[in-house]
């Protein structure tokens, strides 16, 4: 057969050579093109596996298991960082997390319900006479926070999913980190569950692609969500500070520096036996080995074997001892060069404070007359505006007494402090100060003065501390222990935030301790001494002050947890805004040093008498 077609084309090649040869260059190009997209290499050949084999409970990528686990179900209650222990696992493995918020309005609509439900059911229940079903009051009350706490903007609500990829090379290996996550999580009390016949999807679901193919999620709010975040351990090591235990959320270690915060000033609240007095005598130790000065208030001499330990400087304070503080002492020298009007006006104000202490209340006349008397007592002693403080020879409370009888209206007051001056307490507060601070470490103890005079003690021990830091500028911390002694009155109160307030000016750090937490934040002054506190330590908290301390330091519902389960010397540790879970550790040494059970104690008594009877 004559092939009209081909004749056509060779024709036209022949008349055309160059349009020929133009479509064969055309036709090579194309085949070109083919032939380099099927040998080009893309970004997803390179990361894909060669091969992959899915099985029910697990996959197998070029010889490597995988298996996926996932969350269905979380405690009522669950701490922040519980997730750290699986991040921290010494194990391959990859972390899906998916949050889908959900609207408030919805949420509260299906909450509403419920809640009717379950009144229903427990009014239903009080009618048969059935016995109360704790379980469902416990969810009706939970239902009510969550409720309250969305109206009010400070939760959301969400629907979490949490997704675990792990890796082995044997099956073996796959298992047996397998149970160990598995482990891990039912010690949270939260169950976890392995994703079988969907080991694909489950692989997909934790590829950095956004895509959830397992679609499993549990309907949490935001504070239990927020507490799955793997970064929640804030890192409060620094250059330079001393060691104030470990990080429980990552185990680094808290290092820091309290003088280099806004002030150095600090508060401990524990209950008893938690461990507040040890961490406050570890600190004190390791500051000490650093260069600064430390004063302690000390009321049940637990400071005294580490005063001994270290060569300090321990004063006993009480009627019949020989250490005597003369509360009408100034200081010899001022860091802020204030003048000698100034410094007589302060202190007067502070005795004015001491003697509604020791008096009670005083109505404005007697107010008036103490004032007057106290400007007089000093003038008395030739302390005026114009005298040289330096070589003053302070009065002492008989002095004052002396003045107030021959005022006008002043003799009832002087019979009232007759009782300070030639009564039964006339051995405290009525003689010259005799007691040498030129240490390191001075501790002061008022474990034997009765209660009724140990709140006029302390104060008085403050203000002389207070002028002593005035007179010299060191580096240098007060620890008060049970300080809501103090914060039972007023004045002291007054004065103890005053002085917290003012020590960064003198290079000093208060720290205050105390166990009665309700007491302390109940008054309005102790509020204000944790609000100008820049470093914080929180131990375990009784039932009864939690809530308190919730408000106080804006804690989550993990937190508060944490503080009412830990155990001696674990806590939160706050420093400016960052704060951390802590343990307090120490060293055998340290803790042969600074340790207040009685038990080592009587140990280490023993261990002294056979060693200088040897």
């Amino acid at each position: 057969m004559f092939d009209l077609k081909n004749t056509n084309q060779n024709q036209a090649q022949n008349n055309n050579p160059q349009s020929g040869q133009t479509m064969q260059n055309a036709q090579e190009i194309i085949e070109s093109e083919k032939a380099y997209e099927q040998g080009e290499l893309k970004v997803r050949d390179i990361i894909a596996p060669a091969s992959m084999r899915v099985q029910a409970d697990h996959l197998e990528l070029n010889g490597v298991l995988v298996r996926t686990l996932f969350i269905t179900q979380y405690p009522r209650y669950i701490n922040v960082g519980w997730f750290s222990p699986v991040i921290n696992l010494s194990a391959t493995m990859d972390i899906g997390m998916y949050f889908y918020p959900v609207s408030s309005d919805i949420v509260l609509n299906q909450l509403k319900k419920k809640v009717g439900n379950l009144e229903a059911q427990l009014i239903e229940d009080q009618e048969k006479g059935a016995p109360r079903d704790p379980m469902r009051q416990t969810a009706l009350q939970d239902i009510e926070q969550l409720r309250e706490a969305l109206t009010q903007g400070t939760e959301h609500f969400f629907q979490y999913a949490l997704y675990i990829t792990i890796y082995a090379q044997e099956k073996k290996q796959l298992d047996k980190l397998t149970e160990q996550l598995e482990m891990l999580f039912g010690s949270k009390l939260v169950q976890s569950r392995r994703a079988l016949w969907q080991t694909e999807q489950g692989f997909n679901s934790t590829l950095p692609l956004a895509n959830d193919e397992l679609g499993i999620s549990a309907n949490l709010n935001t504070s239990p969500a927020a507490s799955s975040f793997p970064f929640v351990s804030s890192d409060l090591s620094s250059d330079s500070g001393i060691l104030y235990g470990i990080n429980r959320h990552n185990n680094s270690l808290i290092l820091f520096d309290r003088f280099s915060l806004p002030n150095a000033n600090s508060v401990v609240f524990a209950t008893s036996g938690a461990g507040k007095s040890y961490s406050v005598k570890l600190e004190v130790l390791r500051s000490m080995m650093m260069g600064t000065d430390v004063i302690i208030i000390d009321p049940e001499r637990e400071y005294e074997h580490l005063s001994e330990a270290v060569g300090g400087a321990y004063i006993n304070i009480s009627l019949n001892s020989e250490s005597k503080i003369n509360p009408f002492d100034l200081p010899k020298a001022v860091g802020d060069q204030s003048g000698a009007a100034d410094i007589i006006r302060g202190s007067v104000i502070t005795l004015k404070g001491l003697v509604r202490l020791m008096l009670g209340d005083l109505n404005n006349q007697e107010d008036s007359i103490v004032d007057r008397a106290l400007l007089e007592t000093f003038a008395k002693k030739d302390i005026t505006a114009q005298s040289d403080l330096a070589s003053i020879t302070p009065p002492l409370m008989q002095d004052f007494q002396e003045i107030l009888q021959g005022m006008e209206g002043g003799a009832g007051l002087s019979e009232r402090l007759a009782k300070y001056t030639k009564g039964t307490f006339a051995g405290l507060l009525n003689e010259p100060t005799n007691v040498d601070i030129n240490n390191q470490l001075v501790v002061f103890s008022v474990r034997d003065l009765e209660d009724e005079l140990r709140p006029m003690a302390v104060y008085t021990i403050v203000n002389y501390i207070w002028n002593i830091v005035r007179s010299s500028l060191k580096k240098r911390i007060l620890v008060i222990d049970e300080a809501w002694w103090l914060m039972q009155h007023d004045d002291s109160a007054k004065f103890i935030f005053a002085l917290v307030k003012r020590a960064r000016k003198y290079y000093l750090g208060v720290t205050t301790i105390t166990q009665d937490v309700n007491d302390f934040l109940g008054n309005q002054y102790g509020q204000a001494i944790v609000t100008n506190s820049a470093l914080q330590l929180l131990l375990r908290q009784s039932p009864a002050s939690i809530d308190n301390v919730v408000k106080t330091f804006l804690l989550t519902e993990g937190e508060k947890f944490l503080l009412l389960e830990g155990s001696v010397g674990e806590g939160i540790f706050f420093a400016g805004n960052k704060h951390a879970a802590i343990k307090v550790v120490a060293s055998y040494t340290e803790d042969q040093i600074i340790t207040s059970d009685p038990r080592q104690l009587l140990e280490i008594e023993q261990a002294k008498k056979d060693f200088a009877n040897s």
